[in-house]
């Protein structure tokens, strides 16, 4: 009998099987998918989150959050947050809720375009330290230096020798941030299969929405398991100690949201501290390390 793992796979290898195939193309969302979506990656939760409950929650969050930021401005901390994920895992929607309330000023989005020329001939991390931050100042990637270890990997971008002299370099290189007083958080965020794939549907059709889809995505499609691999040697290598990587389930984006901005919280002891409005962070989505793939 096929294991869950190998029933996994097989439900995303493109089989003959008329009933599954998929094409973006199509506007009209096939059924196995959006049956499957919610539940997909074992996700832990049957339903999404009440809307009125996500809402109260996330208010009183981001209080906490508009606290959080007044003192890292007092104190002239340096704060790193690193969102990595899957392709329409949630980052977009993570990040907007973390920094909705927070100032602009003093709150940085860094989103980089694919390498210049002369970017291309530099030190990899090179681009990355010039959005480092400055006393007082935060700074969220929407993808990071670790764009070396997925999609420039999976997508033939870099060799197989360079993404692993990366990730020999890499627990070095944030350990020289960590040295300058910054304080690094990285994001993994997950996303089912075949959420994944409702969603990128949903870019595809909504014309809100189609910016998001890039030939990239495009290509995702087919190579889930790659993007697994790739993800489970990265974490393998660069979960340390100091610069350790926290794991959220993102088929629901408004848990994912409120752990993110929970855990975020929980870091840092700043004055007026309201752990009650703050809560319990969902162990069911939220977790450290590789070993919370594997219940661990």
């Amino acid at each position: 009998m096929a294991s869950h793992q190998d029933e996994k796979k097989k439900s995303r290898s493109g089989n003959s099987d008329h009933s599954r195939r998929f094409d973006l193309a199509d506007p009209k969302l096939p059924d196995w998918v959006k049956d499957a979506a919610f539940a997909s990656g074992d996700y832990p939760h049957g339903a999404p989150l009440d809307e009125k409950e996500f809402d109260e929650t996330l208010k009183r969050l981001q209080i906490e959050l508009v606290k959080l930021q007044t003192w890292a401005i007092a104190e002239g901390r340096k704060i790193v947050v690193v969102f990595e994920g899957r392709d329409a895992s949630g980052k977009g929607s993570a990040i907007g809720a973390l920094r909705q309330y927070m100032s602009p000023r003093r709150t940085r989005v860094v989103a980089l375009p694919k390498p210049s020329d002369v970017e291309h001939g530099q030190w990899y991390f090179q681009r990355y330290v010039h959005h480092l931050p400055t006393s007082g100042e935060v700074v969220v990637f929407d993808r990071s230096w670790y764009n070396r270890a997925g999609v420039e990997r999976v997508m033939g971008f870099c060799t197989g020798e360079e993404t692993e002299r990366f990730l020999a370099e890499t627990p070095r290189f944030e350990d020289l941030l960590i040295a300058e007083n910054i304080t690094l958080v990285k994001f993994w965020l997950e996303v089912g299969w075949e959420m994944q794939l409702s969603r990128f549907h949903d870019r595809r059709h909504d014309p809100l929405k189609i910016w998001k889809i890039s030939d990239v995505d495009m290509a995702a499609i087919g190579k889930y398991d790659d993007y697994t691999r790739a993800r489970d040697r990265m974490l393998e290598t660069t979960h340390t100690d100091r610069a350790p990587w926290t794991i959220v389930l993102g088929n629901d984006k408004r848990r994912l949201k409120l752990n993110v901005i929970r855990h975020v919280l929980k870091l840092f002891d700043y004055p007026d501290k309201d752990r009650r409005a703050i809560g319990e962070i969902d162990e069911k989505v939220l977790g450290q390390g590789p070993g919370f793939f594997d219940g661990g």
